[in-house]
């Protein structure tokens, strides 16, 4: 090396500026913002996820159909369940995201206030107080859903190809309908105050529409939680057969 040349160091890891979307991951409003988006996203597959339930109520053929439409849809331009695939890789998306982001604000919060409060604030509603648990709920009643009515792993009476009869063998157990009930009841709580929330967080919300969030939010919970209890009401009282 020759002599007065100057070297120019390379910047190690640790010098070099993170990038906007760590930065934004980093801060709560940027993990806030992924919930809400996400749990839109979630919101949107769950009204699809009700109508397509309800063709039940038109009989077998319609509702196989349905199930067969599913496996289909974008064709001839995307192949066999190549859709129903990018749906489900969508909606995995969603779920880690929103996951992540609920447990990283929940620590957060832990964090900032370690201690317990002397007296708890009793304006916080139901749904509020749940969000938690209610999230680690539907967490373990989706592992229970797919190996229920997608594997078929724990429906004993499922037949593969035919999901109007596996829905039925699912609805015909007691604890198919307990499984199911709970979850969709803690649905219900989640979206009540979980739309709301999204709304504020995405700078929907003010004075003026906070009453119409509100009432948006518990007449959506209420007509998705009604929706879905729909179904296992129908099998055990025999209206679905």
């Amino acid at each position: 090396m020759a002599l007065g040349t100057r070297t120019e160091e390379k910047p190690s890891r640790t010098d070099r500026q993170p990038s906007v979307i760590r930065l934004f991951w980093r801060s709560t409003v940027g993990k806030k913002a992924v919930m809400a988006v996400s749990g839109l996203i979630m919101l949107g597959y769950l009204v699809a996820h009700m109508m397509g339930n309800l063709k039940i109520f038109f009989g077998a053929d319609e509702f196989n159909a349905y199930g067969h439409w599913l496996r289909t849809m974008g064709e001839p331009v995307l192949h066999y369940s190549w859709g129903l695939w990018l749906v489900r890789v969508v909606l995995l998306l969603a779920v880690v995201g929103h996951g992540v982001a609920a447990y990283q604000l929940s620590r957060r919060d832990i964090a900032a206030r370690p201690d317990k409060y002397v007296h708890r604030k009793r304006r916080s509603s139901y749904a509020t107080r749940t969000m938690r648990w209610g999230g680690i709920i539907l967490a373990l009643f989706i592992v229970w859903h797919l190996l229920d009515l997608t594997t078929l792993t724990v429906n004993e009476n499922a037949r593969p190809g035919h999901p109007y009869e596996n829905v039925v063998a699912t609805f015909s157990t007691w604890y198919g309908n307990v499984v199911y009930i709970v979850a969709m009841l803690a649905v219900g709580l989640h979206i009540r105050h979980g739309f709301w929330s999204a709304a504020q967080t995405l700078g929907m919300g003010n004075a003026t529409r906070d009453r119409v969030l509100k009432t948006a939010a518990d007449g959506l919970a209420l007509l998705l939680t009604a929706g879905f209890l729909s179904v296992p009401v129908a099998v055990m009282t025999g209206v679905v057969s």
